[in-house]
């Protein structure tokens, strides 16, 4: 396959994007070298090659959930700079 510049332009139209008519022929030599190396890729046997989910071995070490004991409303407005009956006073943000 090989790409040039009106189906770099069909595909920036797609894309809504705009290019130069350099910027196309930039691109267009670009996705050719991207397709040339597809095709080296593809080239190659893979026959038994099992596909790779993760880049790594490593398994990642996750901890049990477990219930604690959590901060109820009461114990969390005693340590409030500024409060209201049952909430925080916090700064006006929004004009």
């Amino acid at each position: 396959m090989h790409i040039d510049k009106e189906t770099v332009s069909k595909i920036a139209h797609l894309s809504r994007l705009e290019y130069s008519e350099t910027e196309k022929d930039e691109l267009a030599k670009d996705m050719n070298k991207i397709l040339n190396w597809m095709e080296q890729l593809n080239e190659i046997n893979t026959e038994g090659v099992e596909p790779l989910i993760h880049m790594s071995a490593e398994i990642n070490v996750l901890r049990e959930d477990s219930v604690h004991q959590h901060l109820d409303h009461k114990k969390a407005l005693l340590n409030a700079p500024k409060k209201d009956s049952d909430y925080f006073r916090v700064p006006k943000v929004i004009e």
